[in-house]
């Protein structure tokens, strides 16, 4: 007779506490994103630090940590939608938000923070200041995503993934210090504002998936200096700028047309009585 409070080792896990396959796919999110501090710390920082590594160690290493950003941003998309084919634990919504802030929040803060400090040291409290500002816009998106309700279909405020590579083109970039300084607190309050961005469910997700590949390649075409590389990035980062402006009026033309349908509905029902 087993006595009170002895555990027995053939009872099943709680099933709060099993990991889906959706969860596997978030938790690999979050593991893109610690290694993309790895790689800008070890690639970036200390070769700055120490005056070693030539320019070309360095530009991979950088292209390797934003490579990761956007492999998490892929594992994030897929993870939603396994989720809702399939299933997610109990703990999928939490076990997304702590995987969210360490590749969204803190990478992409991170990378901003090197980046200035790679500038030059006159700069370095203002890009830390900067940096601060990405990731508490982070934390406070994530939580206001767990907590309020949403029209159905769009997100409030830019979404983390789309904010955080939003970030880190504006680095890529290389724009005067001070223009991009505002760009990124301008993503940072983007993130926090109530500019509607659509969800990415069906085509949506594709073309999503597709320009995530496409930035892959592009990066991979500056990381190892292909004929033209240089150019490419420069384009695919100001197009990633482009679209974070463009996407919020997606979904404030479907608003406008949802609200048209209701009037038109609403007069064709007074006419009727």
């Amino acid at each position: 007779m087993r006595e009170i409070g002895e555990i027995d080792e053939d009872d099943d896990m709680p099933l709060s506490t099993r990991l889906s396959i959706a969860d596997t796919l978030t938790l690999s999110n979050a593991t893109c994103g610690f290694l993309a501090v790895y790689f800008t710390t070890t690639g970036v920082l200390i070769p700055h630090l120490t005056h070693s590594g030539d320019a070309g160690v360095v530009r991979n290493n950088a292209a390797t940590a934003v490579l990761l950003m956007l492999l998490a941003s892929v594992f994030d998309l897929f993870d939603g939608l396994v989720a809702r084919k399939l299933r997610s634990s109990a703990m999928g919504a939490e076990l997304d938000n702590l995987s969210d802030l360490i590749s969204f929040g803190l990478a992409p803060a991170y990378f901003v923070l090197v980046w200035g400090m790679v500038v030059g040291d006159v700069h370095e409290p203002l890009s830390a200041l900067a940096a601060i500002t990405v990731l508490l816009a982070v934390v406070l998106r994530l939580a206001r995503f767990s907590c309020v309700v949403t029209p159905d279909g769009v997100f409030q405020g830019m979404p983390s993934p789309f904010g955080a590579l939003t970030v880190v083109s504006i680095v890529l970039l290389q724009l005067p210090f001070t223009p991009t300084l505002m760009a990124i607190i301008g993503v940072a309050w983007l993130m926090v504002s109530r500019v509607e961005y659509p969800k990415p469910r069906g085509p949506l997700a594709g073309a999503m998936l597709c320009w995530i590949l496409l930035s892959m390649a592009l990066l991979a075409a500056w990381a190892f200096d292909a004929p033209g590389g240089e150019l490419l990035l420069q384009t695919g980062c100001s197009l990633q700028l482009v679209l974070g402006a463009v996407i919020p009026l997606f979904a404030t033309a479907r608003r406008v047309n949802a609200f048209r349908d209701h009037r038109r509905e609403a007069r064709a029902g007074t006419t009727r009585v």
